[in-house]
């Protein structure tokens, strides 16, 4: 009797530990729930903004070689269509000789809407020591009051011609303190360092068939609302941009947040797709794909 006596007594605590068991496994259980979101949501943001940075910069690319053919090859970025946006203008700053040079793209304090459907203000400012497709030109390009669509856009952009040859063309470009703002407050900080390479094209003088690989890599921080997350991202496949699309149109970038460890599952795996021009790519993190549009 006494046995069954003190084994009675033990059910209730027995019970009360059994149900503060199962309740701690669950608050674990969903707390690793929201930390796993909040990995998602960080590497996803990272990869995003990075692609976002690389997206606006290739733009820049393309409007500093595309003013003329003095400068540039002429007719590339906002300058490829008709109804060009902005006013240029033209000062030599050791005349009479043509370079260097500086050109002045303004679009106004109103904004325009150019040949690609996006909203421009501002001016852009690129000085050229030579002409771009000279080896050892450089084109280094600044920002006043410059807004692509709602987002401000500030930092340095360098382009050297690095090519051996005239023939064979090879440009490194560094983008240098990069940050683009948006009207909430939120911001994308950038640098990046890549070696932009020709493939095809070179043999005709028109520049919409000309084709380039990307190599090189970035690093960056982000800010969406009470995320603040930094990032170091890196070319696995060569990304290729064409001068008669806005968009990087192949190519895949893996991002990995800063502080994480070599086998952390929260990569971002990002990948600009088979070839066509669109603006859509896809980011893979731990297995999971989720499809972005870019700007």
């Amino acid at each position: 009797m006494k046995i069954r006596f003190i084994t009675a007594a033990l059910l209730p605590l027995l019970l009360f530990f059994s149900l503060l068991t199962i309740s701690s496994c669950q608050k674990e259980d969903s707390q690793n729930g929201t930390v796993e979101e909040q990995e998602i949501e960080a590497s996803k943001a990272s990869s995003e903004a990075d692609s976002e940075a690389e997206i606006v910069f290739n733009g820049i690319f393309d409007d500093a070689m595309g003013v003329n053919d003095e400068v540039g090859v002429g007719g590339t970025g906002v300058f490829g269509r008709l109804n060009v946006c902005p006013v240029v203008t033209v000062t030599r700053l050791n005349p009479p000789d043509l370079f260097p040079v500086r050109i002045l793209m303004d679009f106004g304090t109103n904004g325009c809407i150019g040949p690609d459907g996006h909203f421009r203000k501002g001016k852009v400012i690129t000085t050229y020591t030579n002409r771009l497709m000279i080896p050892g030109a450089i084109a280094t390009t600044i920002f006043d009051g410059f807004y692509f669509d709602s987002t401000k856009v500030e930092g340095t952009h360098k382009i050297t011609n690095t090519s051996a040859t005239n023939i064979a063309r090879r440009f490194t470009v560094n983008v240098i303190e990069a940050k683009l703002t948006k009207p909430n407050g939120n911001f994308i900080e950038w640098n990046s360092e890549k070696v932009i390479t020709q493939l095809e094209g070179l043999a005709t003088p028109a520049p919409m068939d000309d084709i380039f690989k990307i190599e090189g890599g970035s690093r960056g921080r982000v800010k969406r609302g009470a995320l603040l997350v930094g990032w170091q991202s890196t070319i696995l496949e060569p990304l290729v941009k064409r001068f008669n699309c806005r968009w990087i149109v192949r190519g895949v970038i893996r991002t990995v947040r800063l502080n994480a460890s070599t086998n952390s599952p929260w990569i971002a795996v990002l990948n600009f797709g088979n070839g066509n021009c669109d603006n859509l790519a896809v980011i893979t993190i731990n297995g999971v794909s989720y499809q972005i549009t870019l700007p």
